[in-house]
């Protein structure tokens, strides 16, 4: 119970701080706006009594003529109000959502990979769209629209206690139980929300894997289970959205009964003093319209006061997910790399993802500038671990990685990642034009270096079978290409990074055995002059390697170069002639 609470207190400070305050004049402004808005449509009421004891009662056509005039310049204000303030803060609030999300995102890429590695990509991508777009409320029409009913109803409330007070007394006592009601409410409302949010991000999660992954669900006929599966997910995301629809439903229905107890109240007591003579019929109706004036306020502010409820819950999940600290916030980041020699030193590394389950024991080598070491053992074995701990993804529990002598855990990423280069064992690809992902890794790169990149890992000999070539657009994860046309794209875009340190997974385990000779021609030209972390499953493609080490179950078992590996007939020899013989 304590957690929500910090963090409900967190969001109304980051509110006030981050959006409300840096957006002091507009919503200034907007307050200007409603209570001209709304004094205009107090002119009617006001009027009513003038029109009836007065202009009827004494039959004064002139005063008619004064007071039409007044009642319709006040009609034009309000028409002329309302609409600067639908344009003013209605846009001002999508464009506040359109910030937040840009800001959330920029966050959320920022988290250290790990993170990733824990949550779904689609609960992400539910709290950066869905969080926020309640937010609207804080600078929208739904704040200023608080502040505008509060205004209205308080200046009903005091024409109101001027015609007869005691009437006003009567008339209040059921509104003041809506109002206690109200408040419990939503107390119950706003964890309700949060909740509903969190199931929301969770289904559409699922949701984005689906879709992913819909080859894999055709292919092993789990339509109906993963149907199942969502249909769970969106029954619990129903739960929760109907348990607000019921609250909210609650408090409007007790609004419609306390009001007409309230509007009985004025019938029957109001009746009795125009009959004893101490209430005129003029009064009695401008009373009357007063009250509506200050019921449909409080009757708004019931609904506003739902939005603003569910607008704090998304603000709960925005505030816990921006504290989250990102990689750049790690105070131990301050060693700004400069161009890189390249040398890598893993000194007595361990690492393990759960607590009972090591996955790295006592990782020890280096590789001097421009060598190749390459990582072989059987899956599992902790190579692809060791290369996330290369890139900085991972950081070891134990031990050190240095880079030119600089431990890794101290360095602003981005300086090293501008001189890294990768080819993951999963080949992503993003949908667009087999440009548009070489550029990636170069924006600005030229069409010729683009070019030249595509020629050197033979992107062009399959590229060019297209009718639009590198424009060709290859779709969601590059689907409308082969493994091996993936992985060359790949390949092509760490050509183009030019990096000093290159890391190597899998890059070759896509290729049928023409494309990999052609590609192993282009890997030679990238690799020179290079510090390159190669993982291979197949042995015949890191045969020149410098070093080569076999990692089993978390530990270096065997480390050389590949004939004295050979001649030692060890683990390594074991693993080259087993795939010698497939």
């Amino acid at each position: 119970m304590k957690k929500p609470a910090r963090i409900s207190g967190a969001s109304l400070r980051h509110a006030f701080r981050e959006i409300i305050w840096p957006r002091r004049g507009l919503v200034a402004g907007g307050v200007a706006l409603i209570l001209v808005n709304r004094l205009a449509g107090l002119v009617v009421p006001a009027s009513t009594k003038v029109l009836v004891d007065d202009v009827l009662g004494q039959a004064d056509l002139g005063l008619l003529w004064r007071l039409l005039l007044l009642v319709g310049l006040a009609v034009l204000v309000q028409s002329v109000t309302s609409y600067l303030l639908t344009l003013l803060l209605s846009v001002e609030a999508q464009r506040l959502i359109a910030q937040l999300r840009a800001q959330i995102q920029r966050h959320v890429l920022r988290l250290p990979v790990r993170r990733f590695d824990n949550t779904r990509s689609g609960e992400l991508v539910s709290r950066i769209m869905d969080d926020v777009e309640g937010i609207r409320n804080l600078v929208g029409t739904g704040l200023v629209q608080l502040l505008g009913g509060a205004v209205t109803a308080l200046v009903a409330l005091v024409f109101l206690l001027r015609i007869h007070p005691l009437l006003t007394v009567l008339a209040l006592a059921p509104l003041a139980l809506f109002g206690l009601a109200s408040t419990r409410a939503f107390r119950v409302l706003r964890p309700t929300f949060r909740r509903r949010g969190a199931v929301r991000a969770e289904v559409t999660g699922r949701l984005t894997e689906a879709l992913g992954g819909i080859r894999v669900i055709k292919g092993f006929h789990a339509l109906e289970q993963e149907a199942q599966v969502f249909e769970e997910g969106v029954m619990r995301l129903f739960a929760t959205i109907r348990k607000t629809l019921v609250t909210s439903s609650a408090i409007s229905s007790l609004g419609t009964l306390l009001t007409g107890v309230a509007g009985l109240m004025v019938m029957g007591y109001g009746g009795y003093l125009i009959v004893h003579g101490q209430m005129t019929l003029g009064e009695l109706l401008s009373f009357t319209l007063f009250l509506g004036y200050l019921i449909n306020p409080i009757s708004q502010m019931a609904n506003i006061g739902t939005q603003m409820t569910e607008a704090f819950a998304g603000l709960d999940r925005t505030a816990e997910l921006l504290s989250w600290p990102t990689e750049e916030q790690d105070p131990r980041r301050t060693r700004v790399l400069p161009p890189l020699r390249g040398h890598l030193v893993f000194e007595d590394v361990h690492f393990r993802y759960e607590p009972d389950k090591p996955v790295l024991r006592g990782i020890s080598f280096q590789a001097e500038p421009g060598q190749v070491v390459a990582l072989v053992g059987s899956s599992g074995s902790g190579k692809s671990t060791i290369a996330a701990l290369a890139a900085g993804f991972l950081e070891p529990e134990a031990g050190r990685v240095l880079v030119d002598g600089v431990d890794l855990r101290e360095v602003v990423l981005a300086s090293y990642r501008a001189q890294l280069g990768l080819v993951l064992q999963n080949d992503f690809l993003f949908d667009g034009t087999i440009r548009d992902n070489l550029r990636f890794a170069r924006a600005d790169a030229t069409d010729q270096e683009i070019l030249e990149a595509a020629r050197r890992a033979h992107v062009l000999e399959f590229a060019e079978r297209f009718p639009e070539g590198l424009d060709t657009v290859i779709g969601e994860r590059g689907v409308k290409l082969s493994g091996g046309q993936r992985q060359r794209v790949t390949i092509a875009r760490a050509l183009l990074a030019d990096p000093r340190i290159l890391i190597l997974d899998e890059a070759t385990s896509s290729l049928d055995t023409e494309s990999e000779a052609l590609v192993q021609r282009g890997l030679a030209e990238l690799l020179r002059g290079r510090t390159t972390l190669v993982i291979a499953h197949r042995l015949s493609t890191i045969r020149r390697a410098h070093q080569i080490l076999v990692v089993e179950a978390g530990r270096i078992v065997e480390r050389g170069r590949h004939d004295e590996l050979m001649d030692r007939r060890g683990r390594y020899y074991h693993l080259y002639e087993l795939q010698a013989r497939i």
